[in-house]
């Protein structure tokens, strides 16, 4: 599916409630006219959202609460479509698009960049957010790191998670994977550099400056965020929701209550808990991102 830039895995005990989960299926039949899903959805009350168990996009909390970035915005915009509950299925950030076509959920709610290669396989609401790029490195940034041509510059050995985009974009400037420390979430990357095993750890600039902020490293710092490149170009990492390819009504009346919450304002209240500010808020379209 190309880069995917996230792929955690979600807790054991998440794990086992996927398979509870995947047991009641709700096909979307009538595909010929955009499907009948929402209606399905509205007769039962609950939607079924596939995440994978990333802080700050979607996740189960200590407490054992159903949260994140894609979660809260999901449940108003659900709640406004005459489907008051939410039901969270945790699995690998791989298998998103293969359970969701599989009908182990009804949506993806992980935040999952729209990009040509995912919009063959799902349809996409238009993105809630954009998001650049940003580095965990040592306390004061000794080697002078601010994007990935400066780690090429000082040959730092850098750090990245399991399947993130960022390991793309780290190659489009000459660094091999096989040079990279693969890690498997960012507290791991902090960790990394802290303990001088990497000289920096790349990832989403809120994931980042989240756990710095929430672990308040003595030894290591975020630095300001900065626009990837891929042969020249910007990469522009944008995240929706994923639908499957016949439910275009519920995509369509998803997209209709979401443009609202931009407009009014709302969607950067939901999500600016979770680190996000207005620099991550986008009016760029899924059509735009898919071509």
């Amino acid at each position: 599916m190309g880069p995917s830039r996230r792929a955690l895995l979600a807790g054991g005990a998440a794990l086992g409630l996927l398979g509870a989960a995947g047991c009641s299926r709700v096909s979307g039949s009538g595909a010929e006219d955009g499907g009948n899903l929402l209606e399905r959805l509205r007769s039962q009350g609950t939607v079924r959202l596939g995440i994978a168990g990333e802080i700050p996009f979607g996740y189960i909390d200590k407490n054992g609460e159903f949260t994140g970035e894609a979660p809260e915005i999901a449940k108003v915009i659900f709640k406004r479509l005459g489907v008051p509950k939410v039901q969270p299925v945790p699995t690998e950030f791989g298998s998103l698009i293969p359970g969701l076509r599989s009908q182990q959920f009804d949506v993806v709610s992980a935040g999952m960049y729209i990009n040509p290669d995912r919009c063959a396989q799902v349809i996409f609401s238009d993105p809630d957010y954009r998001m650049r790029d940003a580095f965990i490195v040592r306390k004061g940034n000794p080697k002078n790191l601010h994007n990935y041509e400066d780690i090429v510059k000082q040959k730092a050995k850098m750090a990245t998670g399991t399947a993130y985009a960022e390991i793309g974009y780290a190659e489009a400037v000459g660094i091999k994977q096989s040079d990279m420390l693969i890690l498997p979430d960012q507290l791991a990357g902090l960790l990394a550099v802290e303990q001088g095993r990497a000289d920096v750890f790349a990832g989403t600039t809120v994931t980042v400056h989240n756990v710095v902020k929430q672990r308040n490293s003595q030894r290591a710092e975020a630095t300001e965020p900065f626009q990837a490149y891929v042969d020249g170009k910007p990469d522009i990492g944008a995240g929706g929701f994923a639908f499957r390819p016949e439910e275009t009504k519920l995509r369509d009346a998803f997209n209709v209550e979401l443009h609202k919450m931009k407009k009014s304002g709302e969607l950067l209240r939901i999500v600016r808990p979770f680190g996000f500010t207005k620099e991550e808020m986008t009016d760029l379209t899924a059509k735009e991102l898919c071509s």
